[in-house]
C-alpha cells in the first residue's frame, strides 16, 4: 500500500520548483492533490494532467496566498471537491533581496506578507477542517537562512525565522487533536530561480557546502514525503535542515 493512499494533501505556490516536486511525491505515494497558484496557467493546467496519471484527483486553484479572505474562501472550495485535507504544505514564497540600507518599505512588507502572513493565512483557514478530523499534519517551508541569517536578505531571513516560531508555537497548539506541524529549511536548491545566477555565485554556494552539490527539489520533496506521512507519526514542531550540511 501507498504510503498516503486515500489522503489528501493541498500545496500552495505548486506550479513549478520545488513546490511541484512536492506535488508529484506526494501523488507518486497516493495522495490526491490540491494545489494553489496565482493565477492559472498553462503550467498549472499541465502539472493537473501530470499529477492525475497517477491515478489521483488533482485540481488546481487561483488564489493569493497572502490575501486572508481569498484564502479562507479557496480552502472551503477545496474542502467541499475533495471531502478532507489531510496535509497542508505552505510552500508560497518570493524573493526581494537587498541591503537593509537600501531596503524599501515595499521590498519588506511585500516579502513579509507573502512568505509569512501566507503561512498563518492557510493554517489559520485549515484549522478547523483537520480539528473536526482529529488529525492533519502542516509543513511549512522555512530556509537554512531563517535559521542563520544571510546578509541582503534580510526580509527574506525575517519571513522564514518567522514560520519557525510560528511552526513551533501551532505544533503545541493543535498537538491536542493529533494535528502536527513542522518546518523544512532547504539550503542551496538547483530551480529556476538559482539557476539564474551568475556563475560564480553558484560556485561560492556550492563551495560551501560539505556535500559539493547543491539540493534538488526532489530532496526537498523526499523529506516533505517523510513529514507528510505516518513514518513521521511522533515528529512535530521539528526544523529539519535540507542543506547537504552547510547550515549545521
Amino acid at each position: 500500500m501507498k504510503l498516503l493512499e486515500g489522503k489528501t494533501a493541498l500545496i500552495t505556490g505548486a506550479a513549478r520548483g520545488i513546490g511541484k516536486a512536492i506535488a508529484l511525491r506526494l501523488a507518486g505515494e497516493g495522495a490526491n492533490i490540491a494545489f494553489t497558484d496565482l493565477v492559472l496557467s498553462e503550467a498549472t493546467e499541465q502539472l493537473e494532467k501530470e499529477l492525475q496519471t497517477n491515478g489521483v484527483k488533482a485540481k488546481g486553484y487561483a488564489s493569493n496566498a497572502a490575501k486572508f479572505e481569498e484564502t479562507k474562501t479557496v480552502v472551503e472550495e477545496i474542502t467541499k471537491d475533495f471531502g478532507r485535507v489531510d496535509i497542508l504544505v505552505n510552500n508560497a514564497g518570493i524573493t526581494k533581496d537587498g541591503a537593509v540600507k537600501r531596503m524599501t518599505e515595499e521590498q519588506w512588507d511585500a516579502v513579509i506578507t507573502v512568505n509569512l502572513k501566507s503561512v498563518f493565512n492557510f493554517t489559520r483557514a485549515i484549522q478547523p477542517v483537520m480539528w473536526k478530523q482529529a488529525g492533519g499534519s502542516i509543513i511549512n517551508m522555512s530556509s537554512v537562512v531563517g535559521v542563520s541569517g544571510n546578509a541582503n536578505q534580510a526580509n527574506y531571513a525575517a519571513s522564514k525565522a518567522g514560520i519557525i516560531g510560528f511552526t513551533k508555537s501551532v505544533a503545541k497548539e493543535f498537538g491536542v487533536r493529533g494535528i502536527r506541524c513542522n518546518a523544512i529549511a532547504p539550503g542551496f536548491i538547483e530551480t529556476e530561480m538559482t539557476a539564474v545566477l551568475p556563475e560564480e555565485i553558484r560556485k561560492s554556494w556550492i563551495d560551501r557546502i560539505p556535500l559539493h552539490r547543491g539540493g534538488t527539489p526532489d530532496d526537498v520533496a523526499n523529506v516533505t514525503l517523510f513529514l507528510a506521512s505516518d513514518l513521521s507519526s511522533y515528529v512535530s514542531g521539528q526544523v529539519i535542515n535540507v542543506c547537504g550540511a552547510m547550515n549545521t
